[in-house]
């Protein structure tokens, strides 16, 4: 449930599960999750008897934006794994995935997204320089037919 307060919450206190309830470890521990949110249409009518001269403004379909998560390669292959599946066509491969955001001293979870009927459309690895000291990342972004925020 979410929790109200005056000051907003730091942004790095977050838990993921990928729809296999795990939280823990490092298939979990993404560093960057962006894009969680939904938009709902609009359709424009008018009545042509209408005596006001301005369109009337009725709700539409609602649609949900692409959600792109990152971390650093760890070696695992479940996200390859899960990827695997959509890609042929398996269409009981879909799952909830949660965000929870926790307070500061991880002791409570103040606001959670789910991300409903969610897949893999895109994973991307690296990039890779021997130059750099940067760390090997992966990306991954997942599109959901539906945002529920509890």
């Amino acid at each position: 449930m979410a929790v109200l307060r005056e000051r907003p919450y730091v942004q790095f206190n977050f838990l993921v599960d990928l729809g296999d309830g795990n939280t823990e470890g490092a298939d979990a521990g993404f560093q960057e999750v962006s894009g969680i949110g939904m938009e709902v249409t609009v359709a424009e009518y008018r009545n042509g008897n209408e005596r006001e001269n301005s369109v009337r403004k009725i709700t539409g379909l609602n649609k949900s934006t692409d959600v792109t998560l990152k971390r650093g390669v760890i070696g695992s292959l479940r996200l390859y794994n899960w990827l695997n599946e959509i890609r042929n066509g398996d269409q009981n491969a879909m799952r909830t995935v949660t965000i929870q955001l926790q307070n500061e001293d991880h002791t409570q979870v103040v606001q959670t997204w789910k991300l409903l009927r969610a897949r893999i459309i895109k994973h991307t690895s690296g990039p890779m320089n021997a130059k750099g000291t940067d760390v090997a990342m992966e990306e991954l972004v997942l599109a959901y037919e539906r945002l529920e925020m509890e």
